[in-house]
């Protein structure tokens, strides 16, 4: 069997990139989905193609098993689980995919986190026998907190359900009912079938009730998010100060987090102080400006003694504070306890802190809310409040972690406890 490659490298070049994960609970046919998409996008090579059908034929399955193009890890493959987020890449002529596969199962949640911290767009499995879960409502929490704009359900296994039309409907009033609640309001909801290839790619001939797009419709049509980190204020935390004692160079390097910086611009400095750019270097020589995301070396006119850590703004510098609000998600075992004593990593600083108070946790199911819990255990959505020995310029999440995130870290082992963002609350 011969299946041919998407697109020359060439004409991808001109395209844009979107990126995108998957979510869904347990056994809800994320990485058949995925293999679907690549298998139908011609984005296999024959060779993978031969080894997935004599994999499906040893393990007596009917057809091929399109998740053997995904679940790469060995122990994926034998539990038939997602553990790891995986990273494929596929393109089409219209545009060029990053997608991550991400992990279904609840002590795996920390994984699905990374996945949508990087995506634009968060394609939402459901199994259509099942309905919206608690998996379903714990992504679309996270999807909210990390302000991921687009959400695709895809009602899988419709063909499960005889491709009953109520039964999709039903599901598409919860979830929307969910979304609209959270904040999320460009959302798609598909019937497909992963399996039999119904709404993936190709359009069902068996749903004359579904009119919509398919999945790979809504994705070459979402307009791709860019510059919204350069509509911010600048923002560019020192990561090392450069020192030549021999010349006076006297240089601030980082990375431009948020906004944009020129040679004559105005920053302003910690405790109100202000200066001037005078040159920005690069790995390639001088340059008139940086934006986000480029890696530069500030110089200033002033010789003021700055540190790693200390962050250089524009005329919207927020103000330095040892108490703030946020939500966080637990990502170990070790819980989050009041009054617990922690690192805290934002930006380039790391300072120690306190959970002052733990307000509530998220009810998932959509019940109640636990107000002033003992703890905040892995995969918890927590709103908290936090206190810290050194002053902080914190400000509210915002352009997908530009600004405004951090992390918790124990003190003794330096593991990562938590996912934090500053002054974001749901509901």
């Amino acid at each position: 069997m011969t299946t041919t490659l998407a697109p020359n490298v060439g004409a991808l070049k001109q395209r844009d990139t979107l990126r995108l994960c998957t979510a869904g609970s347990v056994d809800d046919g994320k990485s058949t989905f995925v293999g679907r998409l690549l298998y139908d996008t011609k984005s296999v090579l024959a060779d993978q193609v031969e080894s997935m059908e004599r994999s499906s034929s040893d393990r007596g399955f009917d057809g091929m098993d399109l998740s053997l193009l995904v679940d790469g890890l060995r122990a994926e493959r034998e539990q038939g689980i997602t553990i790891d987020v995986a990273y494929r890449y596929f393109a089409t002529d219209k545009r060029t995919f990053i997608l991550a596969d991400t992990p279904g199962h609840v002590q795996y949640t920390r994984n699905t986190v990374t996945g949508m911290s990087t995506s634009q767009v968060v394609v939402l499995l459901i199994d259509a026998r099942h309905g919206v879960v608690e998996q379903t409502r714990r992504h679309l929490n996270v999807a909210a907190l990390l302000g991921v704009r687009h959400v695709v359900l895809a009602v899988n296994k419709i063909d499960l359900v005889d491709y009953d039309e109520q039964v999709f409907r039903d599901i598409e009033a919860e979830f929307q009912k969910i979304a609209q609640r959270l904040g999320i309001t460009d959302t798609t909801v598909v019937p497909i079938s992963a399996l039999k290839g119904d709404n993936v790619v190709e359009r069902s001939t068996t749903m004359d009730w579904y009119t919509g797009p398919t999945v790979l419709e809504v994705l070459e049509t979402i307009p791709v998010a860019t510059g919204r980190a350069d509509e911010l204020d600048f923002r560019f935390p020192i990561q090392y100060v450069i020192r030549e004692h021999a010349t006076d160079y006297r240089g601030y390097a980082g990375r431009v987090k948020a906004g944009s910086i020129s040679v004559g611009d105005t920053v302003h400095l910690p405790e109100g102080r202000t200066s001037t750019v005078t040159q920005i270097d690069t790995a390639d020589g001088p340059a008139p400006s940086a934006a986000a995301g480029d890696s530069v070396t500030l110089l200033l006119v002033d010789a003021i003694d700055l540190t790693r850590g200390d962050l250089l703004a524009g005329s919207q510098r927020p103000e330095a504070t040892r108490e703030f609000d946020a939500t966080v998600v637990g990502l170990t075992e070790k819980d989050l306890k009041p009054g617990q004593m922690v690192k805290l990593r934002y930006g380039s600083s790391l300072v120690k802190a306190r959970i002052a108070t733990i307000a509530r946790t998220l009810d998932l199911d959509g019940v109640a809310d636990v107000e002033d819990p003992e703890t905040v255990a892995m995969n918890d959505i927590a709103h908290i409040t936090i206190q810290t020995q050194a002053e902080l310029p914190v400000e509210d999440y915002a352009a997908r972690g530009a600004v405004g995130n951090f992390l918790l870290i124990d003190q003794s082992s330096g593991n990562t406890l938590a996912a934090g963002f500053v002054g974001h609350r749901l509901r």
